[in-house]
C-alpha cells in the first residue's frame, strides 16, 4: 500500500487495519443508504442492528491500538463533507414514531438525560466514516486511520452504541411483547406436535 506524500509510513498491520476499516465503513454506508431508501422496511431494524454491530467491531479494533498520529499536525482537507440531511430524512421516515429516545449524556460523568434520535445517530456515524474514506481513497492511510480512531473515540462510537442499544430494544419489544395467549399456544404447539 502506498501513502500520499507527507503521510507517515504505515506498517503492514496498520495497512491491513485500514483495509478492514474501509471495507466495514463501506458496508455500513451501503446498508444505511439502502435502509434510508425505504425499500425494505420489514428488515430495516435487524439489518441495521447487524450493520451497527459490525462497525462497532471495526471501532473496537481502532480503540484497541496505540494512537495513530499522522506526520503533519494538521488534517489534510479531504474536500467538502457530504450532506447528511437526505440520509437523515430517509432514516427518520423509516423510523417514524420510534425515532426519538432518551439518552444519558455521559454514563461516567453525569446522569443527566438528553434526547437522541436513531436517524441522527446513524447519519452522524455515516458522515464520520465517509470523511475517513475520503482520506483512504486519496492514499492518506495514516490520516484515514487517525480520523476513524479519533472520531470513534470522540463521537461515532458513542452514537453507534446508543443507536444499537435502542434498535436492540425495539427488536426485543417486537419479538417479546406478544399476546400471552398467543405465546402459550405457540409453546404448547411446539411441545406437543
Amino acid at each position: 500500500m502506498t501513502n500520499a506524500p507527507g503521510d507517515r509510513p504505515v506498517t503492514d498491520d496498520l495497512a491491513t487495519l485500514a483495509d478492514l476499516t474501509a471495507h466495514d465503513a463501506s458496508a455500513y454506508l451501503t446498508t444505511v443508504t439502502e435502509v434510508a431508501s425505504g425499500s425494505s422496511p420489514d428488515t430495516a431494524i435487524p439489518v441495521l442492528t447487524l450493520a451497527l454491530s459490525q462497525i462497532l467491531v471495526a471501532g473496537a479494533r481502532l480503540g484497541a491500538i496505540e494512537d495513530v498520529v499522522p506526520e503533519e499536525r494538521y488534517e489534510t482537507d479531504p474536500g467538502a463533507d457530504d450532506d447528511p440531511d437526505p440520509l437523515r430524512t430517509g432514516l427518520a421516515n423509516v423510523f417514524n414514531g420510534i425515532d426519538d429516545y432518551a439518552d444519558i449524556v455521559d454514563p461516567l460523568t453525569s446522569v443527566e438525560l438528553t434526547g437522541g434520535a436513531i436517524s441522527n445517530d446513524l447519519a452522524d456515524v455515516a458522515l464520520a466514516l465517509t470523511h475517513g474514506l475520503k482520506h483512504f481513497a486519496a492514499g492518506r492511510t495514516a490520516e484515514a486511520l487517525w480520523w476513524w480512531q479519533f472520531s470513534y473515540l470522540s463521537s461515532w462510537g458513542d452514537r453507534a452504541s446508543s443507536a444499537l442499544r435502542v434498535l436492540q430494544s425495539v427488536l426485543s419489544h417486537l419479538r417479546l411483547d406478544a399476546d400471552e395467549d398467543d405465546v402459550s399456544e405457540a409453546e404448547f404447539d411446539a411441545l406437543h406436535p
